[in-house]
C-alpha cells in the first residue's frame, strides 16, 4: 500500500502465483482502474524452461499479456515526447523479462524513480544466477546509465546488417540458448538475434528501427515456451502492427500443449533442439510460403 516503498513478493517458483490468482485479478491487474489506487507492488516469478517439470517451470506470462490495457492493432506515435514514459503512465501493469543483472537493476531502480506507481511483473529465470554469460560490467549501471526496453543485436551481424538473412526475436533466458546454437553453427554474420526485455508496454518504436535495420532479413519470434503459452499470442499482433513487410513474422518454438512443460528430461532436450534447428535453418520457412 505504500507508495514510497519498494515492495517486492517472490514466488519461489513463478508456477505458484496461481494460488494468489484472485488477488492478481482482483487488485493487482485492474488496481487503478477499478478501485482508484495505484500501487507499484513487484511480482518476482521465476519462470523458464529448465527441464525441472510442469509444476516447476512457467509463471504463465500468457496470463499476464493477455491481461494488458494496451492495443494491439493500433500504433501509437512514435515521435511524441516522452514516448516511452507516457506508455508507462497509460499502461496496467508492467512486464518484463530481463536477460541482464543491469537490466534487472535498472528495471527495479525505475520503479521507484517514477513518478507514478505501476505494478511491475518480472519473470526471472533461476538459471541465469549461475550463467557466466549472464553478467553485467558496472559502468552500464554507473549514473548516465538505465534500464533497456530491448537489447539489441551487437555482434557480427549488426556490423554488416545487408548479409544478415534472418532476425530473430526472444526475450529471457532463451536468449543464450540462441547465442550458443549460433556460435555452434558459426552462423553469426548470418543471423541477428534481438532481445525483448519490456514486453508491456509494448517497445513499439525500437523494434521497427531493429526490423528497418535488417531490411533483407526474414523475421522470427523464438520461445522456449510451447505456442499456446509464453509471449508468442501477445507479440505477433504487435509485431504485425509496427513491422509493414510482405512477409510474415514466423514463430520458432515448442508445439502447442495441455501442460507447461513437459516431466522427462530427455524429453525436454529433443524438445530444446528441435526449436533450435528450426530457428536456424534458414529453409526452414519456406514449406509455409
Amino acid at each position: 500500500a505504500s507508495p514510497n516503498a519498494l515492495v517486492l513478493w517472490e514466488a519461489q517458483f513463478g508456477d505458484f502465483n496461481n494460488m494468489a490468482q484472485c488477488i492478481i485479478d482482483q487488485f493487482i491487474c485492474p488496481g487503478q482502474a477499478k478501485w482508484v489506487r495505484q500501487n507499484g507492488i513487484v511480482l518476482l516469478l521465476p519462470h523458464g524452461m529448465e527441464g525441472m517439470g510442469p509444476e516447476h517451470s512457467s509463471a504463465r506470462p500468457e496470463r499476464f499479456l493477455q491481461m494488458c490495457n494496451d492495443d494491439p492493432d493500433v500504433l501509437p506515435d512514435l515521435q511524441e515526447e516522452n514516448f516511452d514514459i507516457n506508455q508507462l503512465y497509460d499502461c496496467n501493469w508492467i512486464v518484463v523479462n530481463c536477460s541482464t543483472p543491469g537490466n534487472f537493476f535498472h528495471v527495479l531502480r525505475r520503479q521507484i524513480l517514477l513518478p507514478f506507481r505501476k505494478p511491475l511483473i518480472v519473470f526471472t529465470p533461476k538459471s541465469l544466477l549461475r550463467h557466466p554469460e549472464a553478467r553485467t560490467s558496472f559502468d552500464e549501471m554507473l549514473p548516465g546509465t538505465h534500464f533497456q526496453r530491448v537489447i539489441p543485436e551487437n555482434g557480427p551481424a549488426a556490423q554488416d546488417p545487408h548479409k544478415v538473412k534472418r532476425l530473430l526475436f526472444c526475450t529471457g533466458k532463451v536468449y543464450y540458448d540462441l547465442t550458443r546454437e549460433r556460435k555452434a553453427r558459426n552462423m553469426e554474420e548470418e543471423v541477428a538475434i534481438t532481445r525483448i526485455e519490456q514486453l508491456s508496454p509494448f517497445p513499439f518504436d525500437l523494434l521497427l528501427k531493429e526490423a528497418q535495420k535488417y531490411p533483407n532479413a526474414e523475421l522470427a519470434w523464438c520461445q522456449e515456451e510451447h505456442k499456446n503459452q509464453g509471449y508468442y499470442d501477445y507479440v505477433k499482433p504487435r509485431l504485425r502492427t509496427t513491422i509493414d513487410r510482405a512477409k510474415p513474422v514466423w514463430y520458432a518454438g515448442r508445439d502447442p500443449a495441455a501442460a507447461p512443460a513437459t516431466g522427462n528430461k530427455k524429453t525436454h532436450l529433443t524438445e530444446l533442439q528441435r526449436f533450435l534447428d528450426t530457428a536456424f535453418d534458414l529453409d526452414a520457412f519456406k514449406k509455409f510460403s
